[in-house]
């Protein structure tokens, strides 16, 4: 039975336990303390010191590192409280670059939340000597310390993804956040995970936008293709007051098309495709003696942390392009032949919820005669900009489907954006094509979940299938090092770059810490997935009619020639400061 402590939080008899600190225990307790620094599962660190309370010591001390201990009395809202509070963030604001109405965080700020929450109304109040910093700004991220409040969040996220390329440098009021010898966050073995982003309080981390580009796309008059990626539309409608975990696709797919795009194509029909090349990539390495384990190649950030960090498993990594890829690439082949349109003028642009896919979309591996698969890549954050840009009434928009001829998807391909997904869709093509039989129960649970790392045994009618399935490359590491030392034996491993996997990806909507502290957001944005999965009249990605007529009219069948030449790649060793080089 676990320990439980007794102590009083504003007059309220309070139990946590053992162990707990006070912003825990006063949460139980629905009592809210004011934190900055503070993140659930990424950052306890009593740095900003916005949390402090009277806990009847000498000093006020920061409740989210100071434990509770039995009968102990604590204020938080006494004047000297409220008065600590409000100094350290009229500190802040003295060396913070306030320019709010043009900030990407505005109305989605923790900063300005605390200064609505404390009255603070002269932001002047300890005006002085401001460090004034240039923009980094790297092909998936823009750095900005004017803005930072060195809370540290981001340095703490970017640790856990055991990647560590930003960290605190210099001392005092010098202190900033940077790279090691000063270098830009490009020159850096950051695998633009984005990860840094969703942790920042405020707007010192962004996205590279690329909506002005999106713009000249459409005013250039190409025929101009928009594909959403299968997380987009588990999280788009938090943009709109829509409560977290509600699916949008029909509202996404209308607003789509009213921003202007020639066609409406689904990346989960890719991710159907992806399922047909990279399960006979599987099934073809276990019967003849290929490169084991086999290693999803979907996420970005993960592949360029493969490169730089363990390239010994570049040969593990499946060939497949992701699959907003291969869509960019079957729209410039056989949808352009279809459509009577020239490759050249056409253009595709992803919708997708991660940062290291615009990073991914210049890839020169990523091209096919002469053009790149996929020519912008957008996060989910930048298309509600330009729904609401446009003035486009997103909680008003009908339902509507996606277009025809690249448009069908099963619930096999919706899962894509969880972690696990891949592996289940991957499973439930696999079972069919080992064992000859039909698929009845086309669930796989035993790689559901949160857990750092999931594994299983998968039974193929006497095959036994060893999988693994990783979210976060900190978690990706821990897996392939047992790998390496023979701990472990598996013949499939799925990883995805983003704890939780694309439902929480870098380009997501940014949830606040005080929200992220009561909700698990993973789970209830892969919820909404799982749910479309379940209603989708066909689940396994071989019953998708679409791509079957794609293969029967111009791929042949997975892995033949053709498909090698447009929908495979090839990845290569990066050293870590290879930018510099």
């Amino acid at each position: 039975m676990e320990n439980m402590i007794n102590l009083t939080i504003d007059g309220v008899q309070v139990s946590a336990p053992a162990g707990s600190t006070v912003l825990e225990a006063a949460r139980l307790a629905n009592i809210h303390i004011p934190t900055l620094c503070y993140l659930k599962d990424v950052n306890k660190i009593g740095a900003c010191r916005v949390c402090v309370v009277d806990v009847g010591a000498r000093a006020l001390q920061a409740a989210c590192v100071y434990p509770v201990s039995e009968g102990m009395v604590v204020k938080t809202n006494t004047p000297a409280v409220r008065s600590a509070r409000k100094t350290v963030v009229e500190l802040l604001l003295s060396i913070h670059d306030r320019k709010c109405l043009s900030c990407v965080r505005n109305n989605n700020c923790e900063l300005q939340d605390l200064c609505r929450d404390l009255g603070i109304e002269d932001e002047n109040r300890f005006a002085g000597s401001v460090n004034n910093y240039e923009v980094d700004v790297s092909p998936c991220i823009v750095r900005n310390n004017n803005k930072c409040v060195l809370c540290r969040r981001c340095v703490a996220a970017c640790q856990k993804q055991n990647v560590g390329v930003i960290g605190t440098v210099k001392r005092g009021f010098a202190s900033t956040i940077g790279s090691p010898w000063g270098v830009k966050l490009a020159q850096t073995g950051c695998v633009g995970c984005g990860q840094c982003i969703v942790a920042c309080p405020v707007g010192a981390l962004k996205e590279k936008d690329s909506i002005e580009a999106v713009d000249k796309l459409l005013a250039a008059g190409k025929h101009v293709v928009i594909q959403p990626a299968p997380a987009v539309r588990a999280a788009l409608g938090e943009e709109f007051g829509i409560p977290m975990g509600t699916s949008v696709t029909g509202k996404m797919v209308a607003a789509m098309r009213r921003l202007g795009f020639s066609k409406v194509f689904d990346v989960d029909f890719s991710a159907d495709l992806t399922i047909l090349e990279e399960g006979t990539e599987l099934v073809q390495r276990l019967t003849s003696g290929g490169v084991l384990p086999m290693i999803t190649s979907c996420s970005p950030g993960w592949i360029k942390y493969c490169e730089t960090y363990n390239q010994d498993f570049i040969p593990n990594l499946s060939s497949c392009k992701s699959p907003h890829e291969m869509g960019g690439a079957i729209i410039k082949s056989y949808y352009a032949e279809k459509a009577g349109i020239d490759p050249k003028d056409i253009a595709v642009v992803s919708v997708m919820p991660c940062t290291a896919k615009k990073f991914e979309a210049g890839r020169d591996e990523l091209s096919n005669n002469g053009m790149q698969n996929v020519d912008e890549v957008i996060t989910t954050r930048e298309l509600a900009r330009m729904i609401r840009r446009a003035g486009i009434d997103f909680n008003s928009l009908p339902d509507e489907d996606f277009d025809s001829i690249l448009g069908e998807s099963t619930g096999a391909g919706v899962i894509f954006g969880a972690t696990g997904g891949v592996m289940e869709a991957a499973l439930r093509f696999a079972y069919e094509v080992v064992t000859k039989k039909e698929l009845k129960e086309v669930e796989f649970h035993e790689v559901r979940g949160l857990e750092g790392v999931k594994e299983a045994e998968i039974d193929l009618n006497g095959t036994k299938l060893h999988v693994a399935v990783a979210h976060g490359t900190g978690n990706a590491q821990k897996l392939l090092d047992s790998v390496r030392s023979g701990e472990k034996k598996y013949e499939f491993i799925e990883v995805m770059c983003c704890p939780g996997g694309c439902v929480t990806g870098g380009g997501q909507p940014i949830v606040k810490a005080d929200v992220r502290a009561g909700v698990n957001v993973s789970a209830v944005r892969a919820k909404a997935l799982y749910d479309e999965d379940a209603g989708k009249p066909r689940r396994k990605s071989q019953d998708n009619e679409e791509l079957k007529v794609l293969y029967s009219e111009f791929l042949g069948e997975p892995g033949s020639h053709k498909a090698h030449q447009l929908l495979h790649t090839t990845y290569r060793p990066r050293d870590k400061y290879e930018g510099i080089q």
